[in-house]
């Protein structure tokens, strides 16, 4: 398998340290508001590496973590930090707006069936651990502390900037000077470990005690100390997040996780781009913020969405479009018939040679796409051309299946929808209209049936029902 690694910037042989075992880690979500559909994208982009390595053969160890303190509302350390801010917008106490986003985040991966992380882990379970971790390179000489704050002197580090690929003299001159807060601050690219109870934070609610005083661990110590901690190595094989994370926080988490253990951080950085909606950033006051319930009330499938993600690559900018959601959604539907008309051919037959070279030929094709930095938009055109061929349709079943272990769409579940008595009534009472060319009746009653969620499309002299998507 070959991953594009963001640490070399280029494609390489994916070789993990003890294979076939796999240790993979995901930065999960600051549950401060409602998950987006860019945070989907990005999940879903995660759980279709983790399905490829797990189709072809590793054994997956998947760590997540949840944010729920600590992240400030800018990554350098900045503003006001966002689970408070959440709890203030929501009326919620703090603990209340983390357990809240949380459901609602596992929820919308559970819709989209993003497999869930081995260990899921919180911040606020995790301190002591954050702590541990601060007092190694605390006694390392790498950190400071000033009245505000304990920190991270990236001068101390050289190497600091080579995730982003950005000189370490440079990071220090590119720091913005308006964010430059903490008068005793050495350097503006440096982060914070700690955040002290006092000033700005004198009434943050979350605090725990700690060698430094009362006060909450910054948010890039968090995730160094839990991917230690839950996958039991110093060096992971795998770290995903998305690209605005390659900058601070990834850079973060390289320099105070090696600069504590003197080991490689992670093997194999990937990073996901960002989702546009309509060609734009996704922000509330743009009225673009989607969530999956947006979604399910546009009348797309959840696993329609997950369809569409699978048609652009992870390392692409990705443009949603309420017109490409409906696009996909009727191409899964499509999915889905081929499914119950396939499993309708029931009969079984001994393959041709011919046959059986296609049957192992469309096999080798996907796996190589998807070998290959895991370009799944090539991946469902096979998949699609599979569909398309003169294999048997028990084979053609068994491979879509085979394939959908990847792709995630369930199509193993899906069976043929009982239509209601009542709306088949209706149907022949309007196709019974349509023959005598009672045209007005005939209407009125696909507007009944539409009303009950159905769909009636005709085809000659007969018809086919199905339920509305939308």
């Amino acid at each position: 398998m070959y991953l594009f690694n963001t640490l070399t910037r280029r494609i390489e042989k994916f070789e993990p340290l003890n294979p076939p075992n796999v240790s993979l880690y995901t930065c999960g979500l600051t549950v401060y508001d409602y998950a987006h559909i860019g945070n989907m994208r990005t999940y879903t982009n995660n759980d279709i590496l983790k399905r490829t390595l797990t189709y072809l053969g590793y054994k997956v160890n998947h760590v997540m973590n949840i944010t729920d303190v600590g992240h400030l509302t800018s990554d350098e350390d900045t503003g006001e930090d966002k689970i408070e801010k959440g709890a203030v917008a929501t009326g919620k106490t703090v603990w209340e707006v983390a357990d809240f986003f949380t459901n609602y985040f596992l929820d919308t991966l559970k819709a989209l069936n993003i497999l869930l992380p081995d260990t899921l882990c919180k911040a606020t379970q995790n301190i002591d651990e954050m702590i541990r971790l601060i007092k190694i390179l605390e006694e390392k000489g790498y950190t400071y502390q000033t009245d505000q704050a304990v920190y991270f002197d990236i001068t101390k580090f050289p190497t600091y900037g080579k995730l982003s690929g950005q000189a370490l003299i440079d990071k220090i001159k590119g720091a913005r000077e308006e964010v430059y807060l903490d008068p005793q601050k050495k350097h503006p690219a440096d982060f914070v470990l700690w955040f002290k109870k006092v000033g700005r934070f004198a009434n943050h609610i979350m605090h725990w005690p700690s060698p430094w005083g009362e006060g909450f661990p910054g948010w890039h110590i968090e995730c160094s100390a839990m991917s230690m901690k839950c996958l039991n190595t110093n060096t992971i094989d795998i770290h995903t997040g998305g690209v605005d994370h390659i900058a601070v926080h990834h850079e973060d988490e390289i320099a105070q996780s090696e600069a504590a253990t003197g080991q490689p951080f992670v093997r194999y950085f990937v990073h996901f781009q960002f989702l546009l909606v309509e060609g734009k950033k996704m922000s509330k006051s743009l009225g673009n913020f989607y969530t999956i319930d947006d979604i399910k009330n546009h009348g797309i499938d959840p696993l329609a969405l997950r369809l569409l993600f699978l048609q652009t690559h992870y390392r692409q900018i990705m443009n949603f479009t309420w017109g490409a959601a409906e696009a996909a959604n009727e191409a899964y539907q499509k999915l889905k018939n081929y499914v119950i008309d396939i499993r309708s051919h029931t009969s079984r037959t001994i393959l041709s040679q011919e046959k059986l070279e296609k049957l192992d030929d469309y096999r080798q094709q996907f796996v190589q796409a998807i070998s290959n930095d895991l370009q799944m938009p090539e991946a469902i055109a096979i998949m699609w051309a599979m569909l398309k061929s003169n294999i048997p349709s028990p084979d053609k079943l068994d491979l879509l299946f085979e394939f959908d272990q990847v792709f995630g769409l369930k199509l193993s579940e899906v069976t043929k929808e009982e239509i209601p008595q009542d709306i088949i009534e209706l149907a022949n009472r309007r196709n019974e209209a349509r023959k005598v060319k009672d045209f007005a009746l005939a209407d009125k009653i696909r507007k009944e049936v539409e009303e009950k969620g159905y769909r009636i499309e005709d085809i000659d002299d007969s018809y086919i029902i199905k339920k509305a998507t939308h």
